[in-house]
């Protein structure tokens, strides 16, 4: 099967969303680090992709644990509670599993909002793939992933997982499939970097008036509500 960073659509859809990130940048966002989506069986299959698709993250969609986000005037609101991998190491291309390891500093908890639409590979890339917001929890390090249970609350209804990761699969080989990707893009991971991993259950549809909590233990919980 092609490499992901190969297939034609790929590349013109990361060349999109370079370019906006350099713009952001310029004009003072702070890059916090990288997103994957798209990466379950079946949104690979729907959309012909061999690996999760790659988004970035900056300092502008960042919002704090306990915040009321406005969702009002969004399409298709959407929540995905997500594991927050902690780069301790710049990782170069081609990094095996052990090496992308070595390099993640700690495991943390972390919600991702998006704006679910439609659409073709090359533009879900070019909008960062529906991104909107991220809360981050802390690090911590030493956790293995085995050892990670999670509790969602949401609509009145929570939802105990016991294997939190049999949605993303295995943090290292996401770190070692990100540092490879961009790579090909002339970007590097590097340490400092967080890398969001994906929703471990499937993404939330919320509304105005909706609280959320979100607990990955033993890393921490977050909470939010959202507003019209």
């Amino acid at each position: 099967m092609t490499a992901l960073h190969e297939d034609s659509r790929v590349r013109a859809g990361m060349e999109r969303q370079l370019a906006e990130r350099r713009r952001m940048i310029a004009d003072g966002a702070r890059p916090i680090g990288w997103k994957l989506g798209l990466g379950t069986p079946a949104a690979m299959e729907k959309h012909g992709t061999s690996a999760p698709l790659v988004g970035f993250l900056t300092d502008r969609g960042l919002r704090e644990d306990g915040s009321e986000v406005d969702i009002g005037a969004w399409s298709k609101p959407t929540a995905e509670p997500e594991l927050a991998v902690h780069i301790a190491h710049d990782v170069p291309a081609g990094a095996d599993r052990d090496a992308a390891a070595a390099a993640i500093g700690g495991l943390g908890v972390a919600i991702e909002l998006v704006d679910l639409g439609g659409g073709e590979v090359e533009e879900i890339l070019a909008g960062d793939i529906f991104h909107r917001h991220v809360i981050l929890g802390g690090a911590t390090a030493g956790v293995e992933p085995a050892d990670l249970r999670a509790v969602i609350a949401h609509g009145g209804d929570t939802q105990d997982v016991d294997d939190p990761l049999a949605l993303v699969g295995d943090p290292a080989a996401a770190v070692a499939h990100l540092a490879t990707h961009l790579s090909a893009f002339g970007e590097t991971l590097r340490a400092g970097d967080v890398l969001i991993t994906g929703s471990i259950v499937p993404a939330l549809s919320v509304a105005p008036g909706d609280t959320l909590a979100y607990r990955l233990a033993p890393l921490g919980e977050l909470t939010l509500t959202f507003a019209e």
